[in-house]
């Protein structure tokens, strides 16, 4: 029996059937999906609320998705964001990674590899809003005079 990952997944990309039918295959498995066919879609919900880890095309008309990427990371420099995208090169793997993308995957997608990525960006997105909450106490509590 497949485990269900509790996550909120901002999936984008230009194709509408594609982000129908990824949405549907990872709600089964229990992800909240949000879904967006424009890169300025995209940063500006990300600017709305937070997402365990981002999906995200390359290959899109107006906002590429390197221009995204770089978008997203202004504002939010500890987005987990994952590319997912069939029109890979090395030259395009190497920016994305360059630009803070947490992994790069070609389409068509295994399942279960996506999963992973997406489950792994969720526990690294954990682990630095732990960071950032300890480091919040400890400033509140050296400003207290105890």
């Amino acid at each position: 029996m497949e485990k269900h990952l509790n996550a909120k997944v901002l999936l984008v990309d230009d194709e509408e059937d594609f982000i129908h039918t990824l949405s549907q295959r990872l709600e089964v498995r229990g992800l909240k999906v949000t879904g967006a066919t424009r890169g300025a879609d995209a940063v500006d919900l990300v600017d709305k609320q937070e997402f365990d880890a981002i999906v995200l095309d390359l290959a899109m008309p107006g906002m590429d998705g390197l221009e995204t990427l770089k978008k997203i990371r202004e504002n939010h420099p500890e987005a987990e964001i994952i590319i997912l995208t069939g029109h890979a090169s090395v030259k395009t793997s190497i920016e994305a990674m360059k630009l803070g993308a947490e992994d790069y995957l070609e389409k068509p997608v295994d399942m279960q590899d996506l999963l992973k990525k997406i489950e792994e960006a969720k526990h690294k997105r954990i682990l630095v809003l732990r960071k950032q909450s300890k480091k919040e106490i400890e400033k509140i509590l050296k400003s207290k005079a105890w």
